[in-house]
């Protein structure tokens, strides 16, 4: 599905991610775990091709001048210098963090924006089932997106990014503030959209506990580089990694 292979961003002279390489098979749901300032956003914002659209940003106005090296493969395609809209075209789609929304327009007006790349018929079906996966959303269709508290704009994003007809769905610290519930009901729609439609999944946290169910494997970022990976139960199983990400001691049963 993709593959990403020695990846390294530079801002200025500061190194961002250093060499990172890691690949999503199809059908699988892979995590990326690691604090804040790991590089697991740039990593994130790399692979969607957001960050080429930042570098020609920041060359126009003068100002941090971003270097990228490696190489993203993606169904077998090169797309280390494709733009990012003609990776939504693919079928990468990034959820960013801090569920940015049109907080003007109302929620299914949202919904609908995200749909341009299906048709109707399609469109009201995915709208449907975006429904039938977050029920609460359903009873506020006209409310104004910049209304909905934040797990509802999470549930929202999340919605979007379904829209927009993903084959490889980005989410970047969807968990971030919302409340263990609302948590818990994100992670199992993750694993039901993965279930139901065969999406292949990479999702990034700091903490990684309640994702830990249903990732099938994992890669642990710290300081913008590749500290661990293995599967679920390997990641889980190794006392640092359980300790720093996952809340708990080795010793907990």
């Amino acid at each position: 599905m993709i593959t990403v292979t020695d990846l390294t961003v530079f801002f200025e002279n500061a190194i961002a991610i250093n060499e990172i390489s890691l690949r999503a098979e199809q059908g699988e749901i892979v995590g990326v775990i690691g604090p804040n300032s790991a590089g697991k956003t740039t990593l994130m914002n790399t692979i969607s091709g957001l960050m080429l659209d930042t570098k020609l940003q920041e060359t126009r106005k003068g100002g941090t001048r971003i270097t990228i090296f490696g190489q993203i493969h993606f169904l077998g395609e090169d797309i280390t210098n494709t733009w990012p809209d003609k990776r939504v075209k693919k079928g990468i789609v990034l959820c960013r963090e801090r569920h940015p929304i049109f907080a003007e327009s109302s929620l299914e007006e949202n919904l609908k924006i995200s749909a341009v790349l299906r048709t109707k018929k399609d469109a009201k079906k995915m709208m449907s089932a975006v429904y039938d996966m977050f029920p609460v959303l359903s009873n506020l269709k006209k409310r104004k997106a910049g209304l909905l508290s934040g797990g509802e704009q999470q549930m929202l994003a999340v919605g979007m990014a379904l829209m927009a007809d993903p084959k490889l769905l980005l989410l970047d610290e969807p968990l971030l503030g919302l409340s263990p519930l609302i948590q818990l009901t994100l992670v199992e729609t993750i694993e039901t959209i993965n279930r139901d439609s065969g999406i292949t999944i990479i999702v990034a946290e700091q903490f990684a506990r309640p994702l830990i169910p249903v990732i099938n494997r994992g890669y642990v970022l710290e300081n913008g580089m590749l500290a661990f990976e293995g599967d679920s139960k390997e990641l889980f199983d190794n006392p640092d990694v359980r300790k720093a990400y996952f809340g708990v001691d080795y010793e907990e049963e």
